[in-house]
């Protein structure tokens, strides 16, 4: 079992506020700021919560993709991944959409697809976003 914490402070109000991310616990990285306005319109240097979403996702993914190559006699050479997190103001978070290309020597596209669709379901952030309506893929090899 691990447990991760964040701190996190903010002043006013929702759309005239702004917070900051103070601490992680693991010290990579802090203080980033946040506001409405980079959840809705340009970030502006200030990053979100569903920034911080679609790196947790294309990571989480990038290591069950990873494992499960392994554990199938293929490690991968590497795995390019990106993940688009798309929010809707009054709706929340509707979409998390993974692209991934990866060089995967004696692995051939369908087992490479097969295999990365397994990741999308299986990872541990994938399962947190369970209430998000669509999560998509796209996988292909190098």
């Amino acid at each position: 079992m691990s447990e991760r914490t964040a701190s996190v402070t903010w002043s006013g109000s929702l759309l005239e506020g702004a917070g900051r991310i103070e601490s992680v616990g693991s010290g990579a990285f802090a203080p980033l700021d946040v506001t409405w306005a980079s959840r809705t319109e340009e970030p502006g240097g200030r990053t979100s919560p569903e920034e911080l979403i679609a790196a947790a996702h294309a990571s989480c993914f990038s290591m069950a993709l990873s494992h499960a190559l392994a554990q199938a006699g293929n490690p991968p050479d590497r795995l390019e991944t990106s993940a688009t997190v798309t929010f809707v103001p009054g709706t929340g978070i509707t979409k998390s959409a993974l692209t991934v290309r990866g060089s995967v020597p004696g692995m051939d596209e369908d087992a490479f697809r097969a295999a990365a669709e397994d990741a999308k379901v299986n990872c541990p952030v994938s399962k947190a976003l369970a209430a998000v309506p669509e999560i998509t893929l796209d996988a292909s090899l190098l």
